[in-house]
């Protein structure tokens, strides 16, 4: 199943199901976690409602240097164990909104990442078992204040700025996302980084292992995975696309004021 969360013409937030019937994408309004109002199975084009980010997480995990060829771009030893960091809510933004980024910064980098959405609140999780707390897979793209991250310790400047992190459109369930799924993202169209789920260094289930030592996931909070090699800095205007297979196309637009 893919699940969306939207508004529609009247300002209702609502969830459902994405689907395709006779090759048009459709967005079914639908009872369900992700929407509070729901009226019967009313069809929408996605392109006539709001979509909304898939979940409303109380934390972003993300997790740094989780492919070799991004490690060696960025000159680093591939870690022993999981590089973690926090985005906050305030980073949280939807497909198709317009990001407005940091004015004044020389570098602001695209980073295409698979992100896991947690299903129910979970603590101390095996990697035998992690899956199981696991709702489903989303895009997700981690845009970083190079100038920033590279001069302070925690990446607070760096990292969790508003609108850091876009997450979309939809989640699909872990049955629709191989596990060799491909991992895209385009600037204007242009291909920046390819790359797939079967090369990251620690798997989602040691992710979730490792994560849960030490503290505890709570329903819609996410997991960003990681990106691979071809980082690079957006500019005022351009359109950003992440990609993954089994999920779909995340698109936004930048603003740098």
């Amino acid at each position: 199943m893919k699940r969306v969360r939207f508004r529609d013409s009247a300002g209702n937030v609502r969830g459902g199901r994405w689907t395709v019937e006779n090759g048009e994408e459709l967005v079914t309004a639908a009872a369900g976690p992700y929407g509070r109002i729901s009226f019967g199975d009313e069809k929408f084009a996605p392109d006539d409602v709001e979509i909304l980010s898939p979940c409303e997480p109380t934390k972003i995990v993300c997790v740094g240097l989780n492919y070799a060829d991004h490690a060696a771009e960025q000159d680093a030893d591939v870690p022993d164990r999981p590089m973690l960091f926090l985005k906050p809510p305030n980073t949280v933004t939807s497909h198709n909104k317009e990001l407005t980024l940091p004015a004044n910064k020389a570098r602001i980098d695209y980073e295409a990442e698979l992100a896991v959405v947690i299903g129910e609140r979970c603590k101390g999780v095996s990697a035998d078992e992690a899956m199981d707390r696991v709702s489903g897979f989303t895009c997700l793209n981690d845009l970083s204040n190079r100038d920033d991250q590279e001069v302070e310790r925690n990446w607070v400047r760096g990292k969790a700025f508003d609108d850091a992190a876009p997450i979309g459109p939809l989640v699909s369930t872990p049955e629709h996302v191989p596990e060799d799924a491909t991992i895209e993202c385009r600037v204007n169209g242009e291909v920046k980084q390819q790359s797939s789920r079967d090369q990251f260094i620690f798997s989602v289930p040691e992710l979730i292992e490792e994560i849960t030592t030490y503290m505890t996931l709570e329903p819609g909070d996410v997991i960003s995975t990681g990106t691979p090699a071809g980082v690079g800095p957006l500019a005022d205007g351009d359109e950003v696309e992440v990609e993954i297979e089994g999920v779909g196309t995340l698109r936004n637009t930048v603003h740098i004021p």
